[in-house]
């Protein structure tokens, strides 16, 4: 398979590059400093998503057969740079003809309201008790902009027309994967706490040859 990965050189991206690529697909890399994927024996291009010409983004999807994109707010200070890179990485598919896209969410934007969804569910009907009405309600308060982008980048996806899915992780490890991680659609996982950055890319892939995921969410936890 043919591929696209923005943000390869993040947490996610970086597994996400590495897992795609000794799977056997070709993949180009969407990074703003490649030397920090020195070494990748794809395509390589470089563009910094909220100011690159849409010509370059549209040149560096074209002929994929499918977007992923691990872009996403470190910090609240950064918060805006996934719904803003989600929208013109949108609009770079419509225009390359390319239609399937595999985004990182997370896990507490489901109850985050957003434009598209201004009275999302108060709680996830697979968080329980202590996830969804003490932790989750106390991470928002404190990464609220984090979330925020991310519920907008969802709204994006949602008006975008395209074979969409958005995984949306627990609280992120750097632990090695242990391939025994559990995914949900449209819900999160009973019991989540955590997963692997690595199972999570693992996960990225997966869905891309799993069309029943497509116009959906995917909740994953160890």
């Amino acid at each position: 398979m043919k591929l696209t990965v923005f943000g390869a050189s993040g947490g996610i991206g970086r597994l996400l590059l590495e897992q795609a690529t000794a799977a056997g697909h070709d993949v180009t890399a969407v990074v703003r400093d490649p030397a920090k994927v020195a070494g990748h024996p794809g395509r390589v291009v470089s563009a910094d998503l909220l100011t690159a010409a849409p010509a370059i983004l549209a040149g560096a999807v074209s002929g994929a057969d499918a977007v992923v994109s691990a872009v996403g707010p470190a910090s609240n200070a950064t918060a805006g740079v996934a719904s803003q890179a989600t929208t013109k990485i949108i609009r770079a598919m419509r225009e390359a003809g390319v239609r399937r896209l595999v985004v990182v969410s997370a896990a507490p934007v489901g109850t985050t309201p957003a434009p598209g969804r201004p009275q999302p569910p108060r709680r996830d009907p697979g968080d329980r008790f202590f996830l969804g009405a003490v932790l989750y309600p106390i991470l928002k308060a404190f990464l609220r902009p984090q979330y925020r982008d991310l519920a907008l980048m969802e709204d994006a996806l949602r008006d975008s027309g395209l074979d969409w899915t958005a995984v949306r992780p627990v609280q992120l490890t750097g632990k090695p994967p242990t391939g025994r991680y559990r995914t949900a659609l449209d819900r999160n996982l009973p019991g989540g706490r955590y997963v692997t950055r690595a199972d999570v890319a693992d996960c990225l892939l997966r869905v891309l040859d799993q069309p029943e995921t497509a116009g959906h969410t995917v909740g994953i936890a160890d």
